[in-house]
């Protein structure tokens, strides 16, 4: 079936462009994980079993290409801010070595010959490389919000206007800047680059939504049917969705009866047994029969489609938070044009009108900010590649800072805390049997079957080395079991409705194991049952470690889980969680999410799946395990390139790290135009103390220095989960 679909798929790649426009997005999905559900229907027959096949078979089908997302505007400003670095940093040695007050600083004459080589290159560099924070400036203007890059602006207008004049022999040669303007231009177009670079490393969440969307849907016309492109379903249309196909929009069975599996959508780790009148939804997958569905919702009324629009509205509310050193320039601005406007003044009074027109010059070029352009971007830059070196990948800068304060971790369960996968997790013989031979027989009959409940058996006796005897005949019955012929006798295992049919009764701790939320199997040899068999999602055993170390860190743990009651409360109280909230859908996932943040805490999500997608945007840092979907890994700041719970530690520790050093850097950048233009502008004059333009510009530079090296110290951090947490 895989390789007809492939075949198909590629024949009709061409046709499938055309279509692409009106679906939710260009990417597609294939059929997953059916190679033998067909065949092994009892066990996913009913709401007991579990089927993870979607989720796998999502990964495996996630063939994207995600290359015209909504991000192509962060590479075009990467690749600006590169270019623009560089030939700056060309241009810029020049305009620095033929500066006249540069020679000076240095003990060199610029020869007169060469004297217009600063003057012309500098315009260059104020037009063509200033240009960006111009921009910026005349935006900060409009909004009302004078920031970073009004102050980047304003100093390098300063410094050209009194260049020229001091170029031009109208104001005094000590006000000749070019030097200053060609540094100032090249050091904050790095920083904007690294910036920038951070940021374009995301990729779009809502772009591999229709990954969940199959390539062709098969539309029910007379006695046959019709491919056609999902997106060209109307309501009411039937369609036929073939054992391992996905769903291609919102309906009602309308005839069928199969086990879908949900999970891609409600984070149900089991499989939902949907018949006649039953609703399904895009993007689920009927793992064991066919289905024929009567459509009743298309395009942007399906759920799909709704988690879409929940991812696009957290992601956008939670974009316009406000940046640190935005505010820090913010303040900065006021405070350098309060200055030089209170230096202006002064001088006047005090009767030297020229050397007012100094001191205010000279304040406002000291204040521009070299160290407070590369404060922020440095950090990030070297905390990100330094947290990817130890498998976290820091997408987004906010979700980073924010991490520090997290006091409420909220993980999903299936596939995060648990393996998201079943495990045996206990074995209760009949009569005489042992254990062990009732699971050599139960993992004898399932032999020809791929069903995850029959691969976990099988797991489970070859990590024991049991020997399991050869069997016959295999024969799989929907929504009852499987039955093969195992030296002589009839072997069957499956659920309830194999207890109802064979008129057996289900041992007696079928019960507590059932209040438990575990997945129940007997085993049936000759018609008699001779043992059962427990199935459950198998928690990591990482998850203690992390759980506890959280508790520790005094931050509250909760579980959000698609899975029933029983289930959720199983894990949590074996895991020691605080809170739990269960059989929760995607919609409500988020709302969660914001009931916990109207609490007044600050909520980190961790999770894999797509239908945790709105709540990792939601969040105030969005965790994804890097195992799991292409969506979840999109919507969230903060990936996992492992699936150890433990890692979430190291987030936090390099969160506290990295703000340290931003903190510092702030401080330092801030706190030296705190100090430097005070003296600048003269307040020590009274004392016969001035402080110089030259020896201002090189405590700038030197400010960069120190910002820089204290940045590094970030490589230092082990970001490695500690086995011992």
């Amino acid at each position: 079936m895989h390789e007809a679909h492939e075949a198909s798929q590629a024949e009709r790649q061409e046709r499938d462009r055309r279509s692409r426009e009106d679906r939710l997005s260009e990417d597609h999905s294939g059929p997953a994980g059916h190679s033998d559900h067909s065949g092994h229907a009892g066990h996913s027959g009913h709401s007991d079993h579990s089927d993870h096949s979607g989720r796998g078979g999502h990964g495996a089908g996630g063939h994207t290409d995600h290359s015209g997302g909504d991000h192509s505007g962060h590479a075009g400003h990467v690749a600006r801010f590169r270019t623009l670095f560089w030939v700056m940093l060309v241009v810029a040695i020049p305009v620095v070595g033929f500066s006249p007050m540069f020679g000076m600083i240095l003990g060199y004459e610029v020869p007169s010959a060469v004297a217009w080589v600063a003057p012309v290159l500098g315009t260059v560099m104020y037009v063509w490389g200033g240009q960006p924070f111009l921009s910026g400036s005349v935006a900060e203007i409009r909004s009302g919000k004078p920031g970073m890059m009004l102050l980047i602006g304003l100093a390098i207008t300063v410094a050209f206007l009194a260049s020229w004049g001091a170029s031009l022999g109208i104001l005094d040669h000590q006000l000749e800047f070019w030097w200053e303007l060609a540094l100032l231009v090249v050091i904050m177009l790095l920083g904007h680059w690294i910036e920038m670079r951070s940021l374009a490393q995301t990729t779009s969440a809502l772009d591999s939504l229709a990954a969940l969307l199959p390539d062709e849907a098969e539309r029910v016309a007379g006695e046959e049917t019709v491919k056609v492109a999902p997106a060209d379903l109307r309501v009411g249309d039937v369609v036929v969705v073939r054992p391992g196909a996905r769903v291609p929009a919102d309906g009602t069975v309308a005839e069928g009866s199969a086990s879908v599996d949900e999970s891609m959508i409600t984070g149900e780790s089991r499989t939902v047994r949907r018949g006649e009148g039953d609703r399904v939804v895009a993007g689920t997958v009927a793992t064991d029969s066919g289905l024929r569905i009567r459509v009743d919702a298309v395009g942007a009324d399906t759920a799909l489609a709704g988690i879409q629009r929940l991812v696009s509205e957290a992601q956008g509310s939670s974009s316009r938070a406000q940046r640190i050193a935005d505010a820090a320039a913010g303040w900065l601005f006021w405070f350098a044009l309060g200055s030089a406007a209170l230096t202006a003044l002064v001088w006047w009074l005090v009767g030297a009108p020229d050397e007012a027109v100094v001191r205010t010059i000279t304040v406002l070029v000291i204040a521009c900010p070299h160290a407070l352009g590369l404060a922020i971007p440095l950090v990030v830059s070297i905390a990100t590649e330094r947290a990817a070196r130890g498998g976290v990948l820091v997408k987004d800068r906010l979700s980073l800072e924010s991490m520090r304060t997290v006091d409420a971790v909220l993980f999903d369960k299936t596939g995060t805390l648990t393996r998201g996968a079943p495990t045996v997790g206990a074995v209760e013989p009949a009569g005489d049997r042992s254990a062990e031979e009732v699971l050599g027989l139960a993992a004898a009959a399932e032999a020809d079957s791929e069903h995850p409940l029959a691969r976990a058996i099988r797991d489970e006796a070859r990590n024991r080395d049991l020997p399991v005897p050869a069997s016959e005949g295999f024969i799989s019955s929907p929504a009852v079991g499987v039955r093969a012929t195992v030296e002589g006798r009839i072997v069957q295992v499956g659920g309830p409705y194999l207890l109802e049919q064979e008129g057996a009764r289900e041992l007696p701790i079928a019960a507590e194991w059932r209040r438990q939320g575990a997945t129940i199997l007997h085993v049936l040899v000759d018609g008699r049952v001779v043992g059962a068999l427990r199935l459950s999602d198998e928690i990591r055993p990482e998850s203690y470690d992390a759980v506890r170390a959280l508790h520790e860190r005094g931050a509250q743990v909760v579980m959000i889980t698609g899975d029933a009651e029983a289930v959720a409360q199983s894990v949590a109280a074996e895991l020691a969680i605080d809170r739990v909230f269960a059989g929760v859908r995607p919609e409500d996932k988020a709302s969660k999410v914001e009931e916990l943040q109207r609490e007044g805490r600050t909520v980190a999500m961790v999770g894999d799946g797509v239908n945790d997608a709105p709540a990792l945007a939601q969040a105030d840092v969005g965790i994804a395990i890097g195992a799991g979907t292409d969506v979840a890994i999109a919507s969230a700041g903060v990936i996992l390139a492992s699936d150890d719970p433990r890692s979430v530690l190291s987030v936090i520790d390099l969160s506290k790290a990295a703000y340290r050093k931003m903190k510092q850097n702030l401080w330092w950048a801030a706190g030296y135009n705190l100090l430097s233009v005070p003296l600048a502008a003269g307040v020590l004059a009274p004392v016969g103390f001035v402080l110089p333009m030259s020896v201002g510009a090189v405590l700038m530079s030197l400010s960069t220095v120190v910002v820089a090296l204290n940045a590094q110290l970030l490589r230092r951090l082990d970001l490695r989960p500690d086995p011992g947490v």
